[in-house]
């Protein structure tokens, strides 16, 4: 999943940024989340340090605050150097400070033509998403996920299990942000998945990469994120 960050100081302008990227992510089932919007460049910045996502940045240049866009973007470089960077202004001659700060930017969008600026946002996202795929893809193993009408790509290192739902021919994966429910049984993913999934009860199947503890005699096996699943008596020793 990628995260979604806006710095914008002016609060009706960050407003119309924001309502854009939410249509846009409503409209386009885009597997993103908006987690934050503010005007301080330092709290943005606080929160990319914690997170551990790929973010998208739409950042303004001038934020009225002792550190401007081009310089927001550089520490984000420092925390998350494979980020989406996307300038918004109204100062169409400022463009040029993108080579001069070496921030990367993947696009530059003029905030005096509010349709253009609607257009381009989303154009923003879509690529994202696309080069986002595509980057995981090669350097991750990933499995996808088709439920709702969108593509959802984990990467393998984040699934912890899959657990049959009670909700038929449904299973749901436990990953390290989130949970998916989808359709499928955990017999097929246990044919489809490589070795690093072991089948350990009729209704699980975990990804041992991310085992924590295995308590035989409570039949309980731990994970990384602090959750648990059950394992059979006759599959605990194959585990």
């Amino acid at each position: 999943m990628l995260d979604i960050f806006v710095c914008e100081d002016h609060a009706a302008q960050r407003r119309s940024i924001v309502q854009i990227i939410q249509n846009t992510l409503l409209m386009e089932e885009l597997d993103m989340q908006l987690v934050m919007d503010v005007e301080n460049p330092h709290v943005l910045l606080d929160k990319v340090r914690a997170s551990r996502n790929t973010g998208i940045y739409f950042l303004d240049i001038d934020l009225n605050s002792d550190m401007n866009g081009m310089k927001l973007a550089q520490q984000i470089r420092l925390y998350d150097p494979r980020g989406f960077i996307i300038f918004i202004t109204a100062h169409s001659e400022l463009s040029y400070m993108t080579f001069q700060y070496r921030v990367e930017a993947m696009d530059f969008v003029l905030k005096d033509n509010p349709a253009e600026t609607k257009v381009k946002i989303r154009e923003c996202l879509l690529n994202a998403m696309e080069r986002y795929t595509l980057q995981t893809n090669r350097t991750h193993k990933v499995y996808t996920i088709e439920t709702g009408g969108r593509r959802i790509s984990v990467d393998y290192d984040d699934i912890f299990f899959f657990e049959t739902s009670g909700n038929i021919h449904k299973v749901i994966l436990h990953a390290k942000d989130r949970q998916i429910e989808f359709s499928g049984t955990i017999k097929e993913l246990a044919r489809t998945l490589g070795d690093d999934f072991v089948r350990c009860h009729r209704s699980f199947l975990v990804n041992k990469n991310n085992i924590k503890e295995v308590d035989e005699k409570n039949r309980v096996i731990y994970f990384n994120n602090g959750e648990s699943c059950l394992v059979s008596t006759r599959m605990m020793k194959g585990l």
